[in-house]
C-alpha cells in the first residue's frame, strides 16, 4: 500500500512555529522542497511534483517529491517518485501524457506518463560534472516510476543544460514533441523535437535578452487566445532568472511572441534595448510577478479545458535555506490561471489565484464609504485560516491607500501594502512585518507600477500564515512576499493619507 498524508496545504506535524504552516500555499509534510516540477492533470487529478530534499529541510540530494489534488487547494502528499542515486541528482524538468504511445512505455489503450528531468551527474559517473536530460515513465497513473534504461537520452556536454518543459506541438508538417531548455549561464533557452520522446534534433535558440544578469531557469513556453479569441493566438515564453529579478534575487520574466514548430520570436515591444553601456532598465521588462517570492514558475500540462494554470516555488535563493521554519521549510505559491488580455494595446499576461469556490460569507462587507485622513479597522485575520481581501477603492484626493497586514495590536509592526496615487506604485513593504533578522537579505520593500482603470484601484489580496499574495487591477499587477509575523500579530486595516477616498465595494473573507 501505498502511504499518503492528506492535508490542505502540507499538513500539521510537530514544529517549532506552528503558526507559520501556510493554510492555503503547499507544503511537504517534514522536508525541504523547491521548484514545482512535472505539473499535468491526468483522469482528473493535478499532479505536482517538486524538487525534493527526502531527507533534510534544507537543500540537497535533489529527488521529485509529489503531491496531488482535485481542486489546486488541498493536497496529498506522496512518497518521493523519482529519487537521486549514486550517479545523479534528479532536477527539474516536466511531464507529458504520451497519448500516442510515441515512447513505447505504455500501450495505445493505456498510455504512460513520461517525466522529461535533468540528470545532474555526480562525481564517478561516467557523464560526471554535466547535466543531461533524461526520461522516466509510470504506468500506474503517476504513482510509481521507473527510469529509462538509455539515459540520458540528450545532453550538449555542458554543465548548466537543464530544466526540460516539453509539449505537443501540432503544425502545418504534423505533430511532434518540443523541448524547452536552457543553457543557464549563457542566458539561452535551447529548443529541440522529437518523434518519440527519445531521439532528439535542435531547432533553435532564443537569448540573451531583457533581464540575463543571472542565471536563466525553467523556461516554459505555450500559446494563449488574445481577450479569448481563438482566431488571435500569441505565445508566450517564461524565463526565470536568478539573481538579477526586478526586486532582487529569484524571479520569473515573460516574453509575448510568436513559434512557428522551430523559432520562437519575441514581438518587439516585448524586449527591452540595452543601454550604452549594456544595461537594461528591468522595470520595463514583462514579470510574471515583481515581489521577492515568486521563482521557477511553470504551467500545468494538459490542464482541463484549455485552461492554462501556473505554479511558483515561493522563496528566493537569497535567503532560501534561512527561513524560519521547521520542520518543513518552504512553500508553493497559489496556483493561477493565466491569461493573455489587451494592456495598453498590447497583449500582456493577467493572473487569477485558484481559490476555493465558496469561499462563505464575508466576516465585513462595505459599499460607498468616503474616508479622509482616517484609519478603518478591519476584521483581524484568524489563527488557522488565511484571509482575503477584496476592494475597489475611488483613491480620489488621497496621496496614499494603505492596508495593514498581520499587525500588531500596539506598535508599528505589519506588513503594510500601499498605493502611491504620486507615483502611480504599489508597494508591499515586509522591513517590520515581523521576524526578519533571520538573514540580512529579507527585510524589503518592493515596488511595481500600477495604472489605474478609470480612476479605480483594484486589489485581491490573500494573506496566509505566512505570506502576502496581491493581485492588483485584475491581475494585470502581482506582488508576492513571504512575511513571518511575530505570535499574536493578526490585525488588519486601512488608511487613507493626503485626502479623500471613496471605498467602492470591500469584503474580508476568511478561507480555510
Amino acid at each position: 500500500m501505498t502511504e499518503t498524508t492528506t492535508h490542505p496545504a502540507g499538513g500539521r506535524a510537530a514544529e517549532t512555529a506552528p503558526n507559520m504552516r501556510p493554510i492555503l500555499h503547499y507544503t511537504a509534510k517534514n522536508t525541504w522542497l523547491n521548484d514545482p516540477n512535472g505539473l499535468v492533470w491526468h483522469q482528473g487529478v493535478y499532479h505536482l511534483f517538486y524538487q525534493n530534499n527526502p531527507f533534510d529541510n534544507i537543500w540537497g540530494n535533489m529527488s521529485w517529491g509529489h503531491a496531488t489534488s482535485t481542486d489546486l487547494l488541498h493536497w496529498t502528499e506522496h512518497p518521493v517518485a523519482i529519487a537521486c542515486d549514486e550517479e545523479e541528482d534528479v532536477y527539474s524538468g516536466s511531464i507529458v501524457a504520451d497519448r500516442g504511445n510515441t515512447s513505447g512505455f505504455g500501450t495505445a489503450e493505456d498510455p504512460a506518463l513520461v517525466a522529461i528531468y535533468t540528470s545532474a551527474f555526480k562525481e564517478g559517473s561516467v557523464h560526471q560534472g554535466t547535466q543531461a536530460q533524461s526520461l522516466a515513465f509510470s504506468t500506474d497513473a503517476g504513482m510509481t516510476w521507473t527510469k529509462y534504461a538509455g539515459n540520458p537520452v540528450l545532453g550538449r556536454g555542458s554543465a548548466h543544460f537543464r530544466d526540460p518543459k516539453v509539449f505537443r506541438y501540432e503544425g502545418p508538417a504534423g505533430s511532434c514533441w518540443i523541448m524547452v531548455a536552457v543553457e543557464a549561464q549563457h542566458q539561452q533557452v535551447v529548443l529541440y523535437r522529437s518523434a518519440d520522446l527519445k531521439d532528439w534534433d535542435y531547432l533553435s535558440t532564443f537569448g540573451p535578452a531583457n533581464a540575463s544578469g543571472g542565471e536563466w531557469e525553467c523556461p516554459d513556453l505555450f500559446p494563449l487566445p488574445v481577450e479569448g479569441d481563438a482566431e488571435n493566438v500569441k505565445w508566450v515564453l517564461v524565463v526565470n532568472i536568478n539573481p538579477g529579478a526586478v526586486a532582487g534575487g529569484s524571479g520569473g520574466q515573460y516574453f509575448v511572441g510568436d513559434f512557428d514548430g522551430v523559432r520562437f520570436t519575441a514581438d518587439p515591444d516585448s524586449l527591452v534595448p540595452a543601454d550604452a553601456d549594456g544595461n537594461v532598465d528591468l522595470r520595463h521588462c514583462l514579470w510574471l510577478d515583481w515581489g521577492r517570492d515568486y521563482y521557477a514558475a511553470v504551467s500545468f500540462s494538459n490542464a482541463p479545458e484549455n485552461r492554462r494554470i501556473m505554479i511558483g516555488w515561493m522563496n528566493n535563493w537569497d535567503y532560501a535555506n534561512s527561513l524560519p521554519t521547521s520542520p518543513w521549510r518552504s512553500s508553493m505559491s497559489l496556483a493561477r490561471e493565466v491569461e493573455l488580455a489587451m494592456v495598453d494595446g498590447l497583449p500582456r499576461l493577467v493572473q487569477r489565484p485558484v481559490l476555493p469556490l465558496d469561499c462563505g460569507e464575508p466576516a465585513l462587507t462595505i459599499q460607498n464609504m468616503e474616508l479622509r485622513d482616517s484609519l478603518l479597522p478591519l476584521p483581524d485575520a484568524m489563527p488557522g485560516s488565511a484571509q482575503l481581501i477584496e476592494a475597489e477603492i475611488l483613491p480620489g484626493t488621497a496621496r496614499s491607500i494603505a492596508f495593514r497586514l498581520l499587525g500588531a495590536s500596539r506598535g508599528s509592526a505589519a506588513t503594510v501594502l500601499s498605493f502611491d496615487a504620486v507615483t502611480s506604485s504599489l508597494t508591499l513593504d515586509r522591513r517590520k512585518s515581523g521576524n526578519t533578522a533571520f538573514h540580512g537579505k529579507f527585510a524589503s520593500a518592493d515596488s511595481a507600477p500600477l495604472k489605474l482603470d478609470g480612476g479605480v484601484l483594484r486589489l485581491r489580496i490573500i494573506v496566509d500564515e505566512c505570506s502576502v499574495e496581491v493581485f492588483a487591477q485584475e491581475g494585470r499587477v502581482v506582488l508576492s512576499d513571504l512575511v513571518f509575523p511575530l505570535s499574536g500579530n493578526l490585525g488588519t486595516e486601512m488608511r487613507v493619507e493626503g485626502g479623500t477616498a471613496m471605498v467602492r465595494k470591500l469584503a474580508v473573507t476568511s478561507l480555510s
